[in-house]
């Protein structure tokens, strides 16, 4: 597609010349190059090899002048003739604008001239281009040499579509600006006319809406339910006892709101049971009862009883204090603690 340059003012398009090997693509190239003035034409870059085959592609850059406030430049590229280029010549033709094929008018070279058109179909194929729909010009060259086709001849085997034509040779430059003048005129009049039918799709107002309905169409309403579709029950029906309403249900007295669940019951003190803080006995106690126990004063024994009932080292305690009335420690306990203690200082300082 022509690119417009709105920024630069440049409009940059691009010409392929395509046809069979040796049948003066690159020849036309030269002779634009040395006849186009120097200050509006680039440099010729041409890939060849020493017999002077195309191995690459030519191109040419040159600039046309002032077209509407905008510089016209255009750029010309030729493939290459050979076969096994096909990948070359696919590759040049990515974003072409216009089209010239150059074929030869030797009778023996007519097989290779619709080998070529057909590649050329068949590539612009895979890249989403229509042949009819691209500007395309056809050159029948070499028309100086005696062993050529008529051009009545060529048209029937290479124009069924009748596209333009010219007849040239391009080392004496016969035909050769014709043919480039006649597609540079083709590019610019379908770029011109494509960015009108742009302007003129944006400036038309969307359509309207279609109506939901065809004017005079009437819609059909939907059923309405009759005695015969509603279905009945055969059945009794139950009755239906309501809800109590919690606004008028009886409410308990102010009082019964703090009232606790269950009596508490007092427990009787058993002057046997002295559980010792913390023991095994306290704790079973709490979690059967739920309460604390209540524990009575302790009674005051004789000698032999406390020597009996808890032996010399509660004994000694016993007697030094004179009473009971503290809570005592567990003898297991305090032989557990003392045994602590007395590691921890041998610890300390390294007793052995």
């Amino acid at each position: 597609m022509v690119s417009i340059n709105y920024s630069a003012r440049e409009v940059c398009c691009k010409i392929v010349y395509y046809g069979p090997g040796l049948s003066g693509k690159t020849t036309n190239l030269q002779y634009i190059h040395s006849k186009v003035p120097q200050n509006t034409r680039g440099k010729l870059i041409s890939l060849a090899t020493e017999a002077d085959r195309t191995l690459y592609f030519d191109f040419l850059p040159i600039n046309i002048g002032t077209i509407n406030d905008f510089q016209a430049k255009f750029q010309l590229y030729t493939v290459p003739g050979q076969v096994y280029y096909n990948a070359t010549r696919k590759l040049v033709l990515r974003g072409v604008d216009g089209l010239v094929f150059v074929a030869d008018s030797q009778a023996d070279k007519m097989d290779e001239n619709i080998e070529s058109l057909a590649n050329l179909e068949e590539n612009l194929r895979e890249y989403g281009y229509d042949i009819n729909q691209l500007p395309l010009v056809l050159q029948f060259n070499k028309r100086d040499l005696p062993n050529v086709l008529s051009v009545q001849e060529l048209n029937a085997r290479l124009n069924p579509r009748g596209l333009p034509f010219f007849e040239a040779s391009a080392p004496s430059g016969k035909g050769v600006f014709d043919t480039l003048k006649l597609i540079i005129k083709l590019v610019l009049d379908k770029a011109k006319s494509a960015g009108s039918s742009a302007m003129s799709q944006r400036a038309a107002p969307p359509p309207a809406e279609a109506a939901p309905y065809p004017s005079g169409e009437r819609v059909a309403a939907a059923p309405q339910p009759t005695a015969e579709t509603i279905p009945t029950r055969t059945d009794s029906p139950q009755p239906v006892t309501a809800a109590p309403d919690w606004r008028t249900a009886a409410q308990p007295a102010a009082s019964e709101w703090n009232a606790p669940s269950q009596p508490t019951v007092a427990v009787a003190p058993d002057p046997a049971f002295r559980p010792y803080p913390g023991s095994d006995r306290q704790m079973s106690a709490e979690r059967r009862t739920g309460r604390v126990p209540v524990v009575s004063a302790p009674r005051e024994l004789p000698a032999a009883s406390l020597e009996k009932n808890i032996g010399s080292d509660s004994r000694e305690h016993a007697t030094g204090a004179g009473s009971m009335n503290t809570p005592q420690m567990a003898p297991s306990l305090r032989r557990r603690a003392a045994n602590k203690k007395r590691s921890f200082f041998k610890r300390l300082f390294g007793i052995k």
